[in-house]
């Protein structure tokens, strides 16, 4: 199937996407289906992908979702926390629809995605994360794909594209440029912005930890309200997203990640190298579309001004308004359009 244009794309995406086709995969864990209504294209339109996958990829057996051509030019799809691969269950059918082969994986800790060995470190530094899907798509056979992703996939998208540009053909990145110098982290904030992070602060606690560990789901719940104040999602919509956090990895890969970039806990030597490449904040070359949501907290102000040197190649920035800080869950159209956009840049 070929990948249709920009201008038949946006005729798709007026009258929804409730036909398009899904591989039929072995089942390993999947949300209950429902059929869209005739004409049916907002937020909230499908609730699942159908059947996942799972395969082999370093150190995780990684769980993902697939749909569209198998020769369709490759996205991948990276999801944030406290979510899942459910940020992109109303995108992934439009660009299916328009011809794309699309991925979206479980990031480690998350979902269906285990470790392949017990004694393996719980390690969530940036560059792991990263790691992981270049693992991923080498598994996949995937020799280049657009990245595309919010949140901390947003970070493992723009790590991808300046450490291995070979594989990112094209990026999306919702909040810009999320790579982390953790020596600049060490400088204070002022403080309505460290009250936007208080959960950091948490966790570097004990009792943070053992709080994320009681109160999971109350605290994702928590946390989706603050950040999308406009969102308005059904409890069915959180709890198909909040199975993937009774990974037994969850926890402990939460806290490391947050620990890790705040200087409190030690990554792995071996990727050494790599971070002190990233503390030098690389720039980046592809193809790029940088999205903020207006009511997102963490969008800086500016309205992208703030990263734009950190893009040097093609480039465009979109502030969606009215939308909060999971921008693919709250927009999909617009999200989707970005990855078509960004194709053609």
């Amino acid at each position: 199937m070929n990948v249709i244009d920009r201008r038949t794309f946006s005729r798709i995406l007026g009258i929804g996407t409730a036909g398009a086709s899904l591989p039929t995969l072995p089942v390993i864990s999947a949300s209950a289906s429902a059929s869209p209504s005739p004409g049916e294209s907002g937020p909230g339109t499908h609730t699942s992908f159908g059947p996942l996958k799972q395969i082999r990829a370093g150190d995780l057996n990684m769980g993902y979702a697939e749909a569209g051509p198998a020769h369709g030019p490759a996205v991948v799809l990276l999801h944030g926390w406290p979510y899942d691969i459910h940020g992109y269950v109303d995108v992934v059918p439009r660009l299916a629809a328009a011809g794309y082969r699309v991925i979206v994986p479980y990031l480690r800790g998350h979902g269906t995605t285990r470790f392949r060995s017990d004694k393996t470190f719980r390690n969530a530094q940036q560059s792991v994360i990263a790691l992981d899907i270049i693992a991923l798509m080498d598994a996949l056979k995937i020799e280049k794909a657009i990245l595309a992703g919010f949140d901390w996939g947003a970070r493992t998208a723009d790590i991808i594209a300046v450490l291995w540009p070979e594989r990112c053909k094209a990026l999306v990145s919702v909040s810009g440029y999320l790579i982390t110098n953790r020596e600049s982290q060490k400088a204070p904030l002022p403080p309505k912005a460290e009250w936007a992070w208080w959960y950091q602060y948490y966790f570097a606690t004990e009792r943070g930890r053992l709080g994320l560990a009681q109160y999971k789901h109350d605290f994702a719940k928590l946390i989706w309200r603050n950040v999308s104040p406009t969102w308005h999602f059904s409890d069915a919509t959180f709890d198909r997203t909040a199975t993937a956090f009774d990974n037994p990895d969850w926890v402990p890969i939460v806290i490391h990640n947050y620990r890790w970039r705040l200087s409190l806990a030690k990554g792995d030597p071996r990727f050494d190298r790599l971070e002190k490449r990233l503390a030098q904040s690389p720039a980046i070359s592809q193809p790029t579309i940088t999205l903020d949501g207006e009511l997102d907290p963490f969008t800086p102000p500016g309205n992208g001004a703030s990263y734009r040197d950190h893009f040097t190649g093609a480039y465009d920035h979109r502030t969606l308004k009215g939308i909060g800080h999971n921008v693919p869950q709250e927009a999909p159209e617009a999200f989707a359009a970005a990855v078509v956009d960004v194709n053609a840049l």
